[in-house]
């Protein structure tokens, strides 16, 4: 099946702590079925001071279902996301717009 939401997609979370948030996907588990958004469902990890990192408390992104999650469209609003065939090419759309992502 085609993935709805990738990698690098601006979206919307629709439920949970962080409503109404938007942010670029870092990464999709779609296994499963959850995103990395950044600057979304932070958390604060503490790490070990090495020569590298300075260590201490951290924030970071974890990840959330897909099914809180909606592509955000040209208007800036939460839109589905749809597939139809252009010049030979299955594409993407917003629902809302119609526009091709």
């Amino acid at each position: 099946m085609a993935a709805k939401l990738r990698k690098g997609d601006k979206v919307i979370v629709l439920a949970g702590k962080d409503k109404g948030q938007t942010g670029e996907i870092k990464s999709v588990d779609p296994k499963a079925g959850k995103a990395v958004v950044d600057g979304v469902n932070m958390a604060i990890r503490h790490e070990k001071q090495s020569q590298s990192n300075e260590g201490g408390r951290t924030p970071k992104a974890m990840p959330i279902q897909l099914s809180n999650l909606a592509i955000v469209d040209a208007n800036g609003k939460a839109s589905r996301v749809g597939f139809r065939e252009e010049d030979g090419k299955k594409v993407r759309f917003a629902k809302t717009t119609g526009d091709v992502i």
